[in-house]
């Protein structure tokens, strides 16, 4: 399977990755889009950062790079990029399908995004994403997986996705809200010809909220990659906005809030890939200090206490604004 590729890199850095939610579009979930934008988000500026981005993870050691179809145009900045970098052979593209982006290129838009999980949206948007990226798209997901999906009982759906994967295309889910863990469950049950039908999970864990754990533990023990998003849960572990408990640790570490958060994730011994999110070059260097960053136990200890209860959690970041 071609995302398998990711086993054998030897980078420091290639168990992070680089999502591209926060620059594929102008608006996001997440808190300090003005900081990070301070100039007027055009398709061109968002690509030039696409870019730039591209550019310092690649140097960087990173080698795999998430997008989706209604992360805006990001699967057509990212198609850019590699056509222009063909000695960037050995990145692994991800994308996902599911959600379409329905924003408009506009800041208040009233519908960034609409959920349809059916077999004609994916037919639809295979073809969109194999358009952009060719043979180049390595693994495909279904985006925000969860119980009440009708993904997970589409017998047909699956037919359609198992004929992907005979394709040589690995397959994955992504997942979110407070039921991560069951779902997670659910999807690892899935056979197509007696085989699991997916090879790759991705879901929200951070140091708030860290209850898909479980699962996602079972999930590397069946044989899964694990790819982790949101680890820093929408910006409230970093910079100004992350909780003094995690500031105080950094400090005592000799590292930055997020970096910390990150590491934390990456310590768990079921992480395969841990995504940084991050929309400038800055935030992304810092981030990628997280391979060199440790805590030791006391740390730890004190980081567990910034744990939410799951409902609160995604209650709160159903709240956040797109900005």
């Amino acid at each position: 399977m071609p995302f398998t590729r990711l086993a054998s890199a030897t980078t420091p850095t290639a168990h992070l990755g680089l999502g591209l939610a926060a620059v594929g579009r102008p608006a996001y979930l997440t808190l300090g889009r003005a900081a990070e934008f301070p100039d007027e988000r055009t398709v061109e500026a968002l690509r030039e950062r696409t870019h730039q981005l591209l550019d310092a993870a690649w140097a960087q050691g990173v080698r795999y790079v998430d997008a989706a179809r209604s992360y805006g145009r990001s699967e057509e900045f990212l198609a850019e990029w590699l056509a222009a970098h063909p000695e960037a052979d050995d990145v692994v593209v991800g994308s996902k399908w599911g959600y379409t982006y329905t924003g408009e290129w506009r800041l208040d838009a009233e519908v960034h995004e609409v959920k349809d999980h059916c077999v004609d949206a994916f037919d639809r948007q295979l073809a969109e994403s194999r358009e952009l990226l060719g043979d180049r798209l390595d693994l495909y997901q279904i985006h925000s997986l969860t119980p009440d999906s009708p993904a997970l009982t589409d017998t047909a759906l699956h037919a359609r996705l198992a004929a992907l994967a005979a394709e040589g295309v690995t397959l994955g889910f992504s997942t979110s809200g407070p039921r991560q863990a069951d779902t997670v469950r659910a999807a690892l049950e899935l056979r197509a010809d007696g085989e699991p039908l997916f090879r790759t999970v991705q879901s929200t864990y951070n140091l708030l909220e860290p209850s898909a754990g479980p699962a996602l533990a079972e999930a590397h023990e069946a044989g899964l990659t694990v790819i982790v998003k949101e680890a820093l849960a929408n910006g409230r572990l970093a910079g100004e906005h992350a909780p003094q408990q995690l500031r105080d640790v950094a400090a005592a570490a000799g590292a930055t809030p997020d970096a910390v958060a990150l590491a934390a994730v990456l310590r768990a011994p079921w992480a395969g890939v841990v995504l940084s999110g991050a929309a400038t070059v800055a935030e992304l260097h810092a981030n990628l200090l997280a391979a060199a960053t440790d805590v030791d136990e006391p740390q730890r200890a004190l980081l567990e206490g910034l744990v939410e209860e799951s409902e609160a959690y995604w209650r709160h970041r159903s709240g956040l604004p797109w900005s």
